[in-house]
């Protein structure tokens, strides 16, 4: 639900035990992302390796487009130890849709 996961934002986003993920590809995060989300690209052969080097002990905050993507890499991440994980259920799109705000990168 993008309004919950707002408030976890709005709650944790000054902490830097917090990190948003977006798990779409680079083209797909330019063109619209939350702010202050990090991409990692689900798609990259190195994206288990990636995801292993993050930290177990911070909050997570996990999204794609509509939910697969960030589905998968939630159970990836729970399997790697990681200890507060959640998603934006239905994506970024879910996002759009109820009108919060999205960054655009310059192209």
């Amino acid at each position: 639900m993008p309004r919950e996961s707002l408030r976890l934002i709005q709650q944790n986003n000054s902490q830097s035990r917090f990190l948003l993920l977006d798990v779409r590809s680079p083209r797909e995060h330019e063109e619209g992302h939350i702010e202050g989300s990090a991409n990692l690209d689900f798609h990259s052969p190195d994206f288990m390796q990636e995801l292993d080097r993050l930290e177990r002990e911070k909050i997570y905050l996990v999204y794609c487009l509509v939910g697969v993507r960030s589905r998968k890499t939630l159970a990836a991440m729970k399997s790697l130890g990681f200890k507060e994980v959640y998603e934006i259920q239905g994506g970024i799109r879910a996002w759009h849709l109820e009108g919060l705000p999205v960054v655009r990168d310059k192209v």
